[in-house]
């Protein structure tokens, strides 16, 4: 019974436990869904150019795996798109009025809507990034070019920094592209051509009414102008019929050299198809390159090429080898091998001349090779090379001087010297005859003799090889006149020769030699005789002066004060008597010893106390009695200043 009455409270609170535990799960499931999907950014629907008939439409996401994407175009739907980017045609769309556009997604069981955005669909282009950049410097100013994104003009923003300083920000430069040929170009000015920058660059159409900025292109490192040639070291060695070329050069600056540069080689005999397959310019990114090349001249040029631009090129010349040439066979022109390569430099005095080069190879056609033929000119020196291919290796199979028609020398041979050196004997000498005046092959120089003389009028004439320019006649008659001349000559004839006179010496007599000697001798002892008897007769005349000898004079220098304040000291004075026959004063003297006298006494008023006690003396003596002063006029009355600085004498007057 209890049981039933408690049955309702019990079904109360159970069911308000389960009430409790469906609240609870619902808004955990609530929750769990909400926080499952993040909404998508608003959308943008764009063309790429103005003429595109397809729209791309763009959005992000935080979490975009394993969503579904749903686009509306004013509520119309687009579905099940599972990137974040979509395609869809312009048929399908409305293009020139206001539509409303966002983007709903999917995750699991949950949906979440992008905020709605209004546009113009056909007012709306958003161009590509820029992409495949290409890079020069002209002085300070960088030039930037890429393919053009439509064929109307387009702002451009661009991102700078040097490479150096990352910390550095990002300077920006607006403007406006001009148009190339399908390129796309603009002038960064005022940087620093020998620093690395990095840029970035976006653009956005200048036509479309409503325009939006294309996404950044990637990094693109500028490195610094490569304005120095590179510095190429060249060494050959020469082979059989080829010669081995090792070429290298020294790194391009790090500023060039970022980040990374490539070298071309070219030469001349490659480009030209002879004498193996023409090949394209050889790049590579090594300091070191091994080459062969035949025997005729050939440039070889580097070139170092960055992502800035390049540098001027380094060439280096390889003369043709034509040491010890021959002179080519008459019948050349008619065997020629048409699977042989042929070349004909026109030899000057200084060389071959490359920019003058005849090239006949196989793949020319019967008419041009007619018309090279005709190219060759006549009585013009050549040198020939016939070049085959020897496992890719370009070989030299023959090497000659070549003439296609030859005549005598128009010249005689230059500076031609001649002089005799013994009573037997002549020598000349002379200089090969100029290139453009031998007209052929020159195989000998013809050198003769003539004798002058009205019962001998013989000729003597030699051969003398080309190598050499200088020649002695010998057993010719002493003092005899010779006509001496010499003369080119080649397989056509003999040209004009150069003459001298030459009159052969006389043998020497030893007994002039021995006279002159002697005579020599004479002359030079009387030289010696003369100049020593001429130097006595000098000396007696002009006795020589000595020079006078001057003491060092030293100064005494006090060395105190108070020697220079001791004042004058005056000693005791002596009255002595001389003897009578030392008297020697004459009598008229007596006045003047009294003016001696009055002199004293004037003086003796400005000394010290000793002079003013013998003045005294004197004073008293005059007052006292003048007979004494008559005793004592013949004696001699002598002042005697101790230190010998003052005398005062008298004597008798007698």
């Amino acid at each position: 019974m209890n049981i039933f009455l408690d049955f309702p409270r019990c079904f109360t609170e159970t069911l308000t436990r389960w009430t409790s535990c469906y609240v609870v799960m619902f808004m955990f499931l609530t929750v769990s869904k909400g926080s499952a999907c993040q909404a998508p950014s608003s959308p943008q629907c764009f063309r790429t150019i103005d003429t595109a008939s397809v729209y791309i439409c763009e959005w992000n996401m935080m979490t975009a795996n394993n969503v579904t994407f749903d686009i509306y175009f004013d509520n119309k739907p687009f579905k099940a798109f599972e990137k974040t980017w979509c395609h869809i045609n312009e048929e399908l769309l409305i293009k020139f009025r206001p539509v409303d556009i966002w983007v709903r997604a999917y995750v699991g069981n949950s949906s979440c809507d992008s905020p709605r955005t209004t546009v113009v669909l056909g007012h709306t282009v958003k161009y590509d990034a820029p992409q495949n950049i290409s890079l020069s410097w002209s002085k300070n100013d960088l030039m930037l070019r890429w393919r053009a994104a439509d064929i109307h003009p387009a702002f451009v923003e661009v991102l700078f920094r040097r490479r150096e300083h990352p910390s550095e920000p990002w300077q920006n430069r607006s403007t406006t592209t001009t148009n190339g040929t399908f390129l796309y170009q603009v002038i960064v000015m005022d940087l620093q051509s020998d620093t690395v920058y990095v840029v970035r660059i976006r653009q956005q159409s200048s036509k479309a009414q409503n325009p939006l900025w294309s996404a950044w292109s990637q990094d693109v490192i500028v490195p610094a102008e490569p304005k120095v040639e590179p510095k190429v070291a060249m060494k050959t060695s020469l082979l059989n019929g080829y010669r081995s070329v090792k070429l290298s050069w020294k790194p391009m600056l790090h500023a060039a050299g970022v980040p990374g540069v490539t070298y071309r080689l070219t030469d001349t005999q490659s480009s030209c198809g002879c004498p193996c397959m023409k090949r394209e310019p050889f790049e590579t990114e090594q300091h070191s390159y091994d080459m062969f090349v035949s025997y005729s001249a050939v440039n070889i040029s580097v070139t170092a090429i960055n992502a800035a631009g390049r540098s001027p090129p380094a060439t280096v010349q390889l003369p043709a080898r034509a040491a010890d040439s021959e002179a080519c066979n008459k019948t050349l022109l008619q065997n020629l091998n048409k699977k042989s390569c042929h070349e004909w430099y026109e030899l000057l005095e200084e060389g071959p001349r490359l920019e003058n080069v005849i090239t006949l190879t196989r793949k020319k056609t019967p008419e041009q090779r007619k018309e090279l033929m005709n190219n060759i000119r006549d009585y013009v020196r050549y040198l020939y090379f016939e070049h085959r291919c020897n496992n890719r290796k370009p070989e030299t199979v023959q090497m000659c001087i070549f003439y296609k028609r030859e005549s005598a020398p128009d010249r005689e041979p230059h500076a031609f010297k001649a002089l005799s050196q013994t009573p037997t004997s002549a020598s000349m000498w002379w200089r090969p005859i100029p290139l453009v005046n031998q007209r052929g092959h020159v195989t000998h120089y013809n050198v003769c003799s003539i004798q002058i003389s009205p019962q001998n009028k013989s000729k003597d004439c030699f051969n003398v090889s080309t190598s050499l320019l200088n020649f002695t006649l010998n057993n010719l008659t002493s003092g005899a006149k010779y006509i001496i001349s010499v003369a080119g000559v080649t397989r056509a004839g003999e040209g004009p020769a150069a003459a001298a006179t030459v009159t052969v010496m006389l043998p020497e007599n030893t007994g002039n030699v021995w006279w002159s000697f002697g005579l020599l001798l004479v002359f030079f002892l009387i030289s010696m005789l003369c100049t020593v008897v001429l130097k006595r007769i000098k000396n007696k005349i002009f006795p020589p002066v000595p020079m006078p000898v001057i003491p060092d004079f030293k100064p005494c220098q006090p060395e105190t004060q108070e020697m220079l304040e001791e004042k004058e000291e005056v000693h005791e004075l002596n009255l002595e008597q001389l003897p009578p026959e030392d008297r020697r004063w004459d009598e008229g003297m007596d006045g003047h010893v009294e003016d001696e006298r009055g002199d004293s006494r004037m003086s003796g008023e400005d000394s010290d106390e000793s002079t003013g006690s013998l003045d005294g003396s004197q004073s008293s003596r005059t007052e006292g009695d003048l007979t004494d002063l008559e005793q004592i006029e013949n004696q001699i009355v002598m002042l005697i200043y101790r230190n010998g600085l003052v005398f005062d004498l008298k004597t008798d007057s007698s």
